[in-house]
């Protein structure tokens, strides 16, 4: 061992010049005045001027009488620890589940906006879709909105009656329905019965590695999977909406009739008298928007899921969850939009 350190000494002197005298002394030289001296005699090494922090562990070799320096141990700069500590929490950070979900819906709303725009949507997927959110979407919708209906005008009713405003419960009902009551719960029989659908198929696909496959296989899952869904929700919803309002309305008529006194023709020209056909075109405009939130969010929680069949149930929970809350932000944020100012609507039915 004492051989090979002599037949192979290591000098490391932080790339600074290095010169050897004749006499067994050695010279170092930096970027400026000071020289640190190494002298075979020695056992030591001074620098005038610390420019590093370096340790040297000098051991004398006993055969020929000169030093020399098998190893240098140097500090680590103090100046890159904090860089150092940044990056390493960097790469353990990851951002949390809601903030790159949220950007999620973002990115896919963009794609599926550009894939329209150019023409590539899968439109058999895209007919299928639209039988599954619309046809078979009709029953539980209507059903919601007639229940609906007859709890409103038993309220509505019971106090217009007190004031002696028959005339007017017709009209009040038909702008609550058409602005806010259609739209809104359409949406939410839709959101849970068909966004809890699509976020669970894509959360199932997205575990099992199908889409994947669908990449190897050359299709784009965007237009295969999520196009088809967006646009079945925005055609679909509004029709519904539509629909809805109309059973509402009927099944208000029936009952203020049978129980309350206050006569069919009564409540329809009232109505007649109160709406407006931008009453009619905004619930639709608002469906069509809760539509479009609907099939996103969901096809985003679905594409995002982790977790084998855990996750599929957590992200089927949030997508509905999610997508209610959007559901009523953008509900408001429309109807401030739409409706301003003292309105008169109802100043003919009186």
């Amino acid at each position: 061992m004492q051989t090979a350190s002599l037949l192979h000494p290591i000098y490391y002197f932080s790339s600074r010049r290095i010169s050897i005298k004749s006499d067994g002394q050695m010279k170092l030289g930096g970027w400026n005045s000071s020289q640190p001296r190494f002298n075979g005699r020695g056992q030591h090494l001074r620098f005038l001027i610390q420019i590093r922090k370096t340790r040297l562990f000098v051991i004398s070799n006993m055969d020929d009488g000169h030093a020399h320096a098998p190893a240098l141990e140097e500090d680590s700069n103090t100046n890159h620890a904090p860089s150092s500590e940044a990056e390493a929490f960097f790469s353990k950070w990851s951002p949390p589940s809601y903030l790159w979900r949220g950007l999620s819906v973002l990115v896919l709303a963009g794609q599926v906006i550009i894939r329209i725009l150019k023409g590539k949507v899968h439109w058999r997927n895209t007919l299928q879709q639209l039988e599954r959110v619309g046809p078979k979407s009709v029953g539980v919708c209507l059903l919601t909105a007639a229940f609906v209906g007859m709890a409103f005008t038993i309220q509505f009713v019971r106090e217009f009656t007190r004031l002696g405003l028959n005339r007017s419960v017709g009209g009040v009902l038909a702008l609550a329905f058409s602005r806010e009551l259609s739209p809104v719960v359409t949406s939410i029989v839709v959101a849970g019965r068909i966004g809890s659908a699509f976020a669970a198929e894509l959360g199932t696909m997205q575990v099992s590695e199908q889409t994947d496959t669908l990449r190897v296989l050359g299709s784009n899952p965007v237009d295969y999977l999520v196009t088809p869904r967006v646009i079945a929700s925005s055609l679909a919803l509004p029709f519904l909406t539509l629909m809805c309002f109309t059973v509402g309305m009927a099944s208000s008529a029936l009952l203020a009739d049978s129980v309350y006194g206050i006569s069919i023709n009564i409540i329809l020209d009232s109505a007649q008298r109160a709406l407006r056909s931008w009453d009619i075109i905004s619930a639709m405009i608002k469906s069509q928007v809760f539509g479009m939130i609907i099939s996103i969010v969901s096809c985003a929680w679905g594409v995002t899921t982790m977790g084998g069949a855990k996750g599929v149930g957590e992200s089927t929970t949030s997508a509905v969850v999610i997508s209610l809350v959007g559901i009523f932000m953008a509900d408001f944020a429309l109807s401030y939009f739409f409706f301003q100012g003292a309105g008169d609507s109802l100043k003919n039915c009186v």
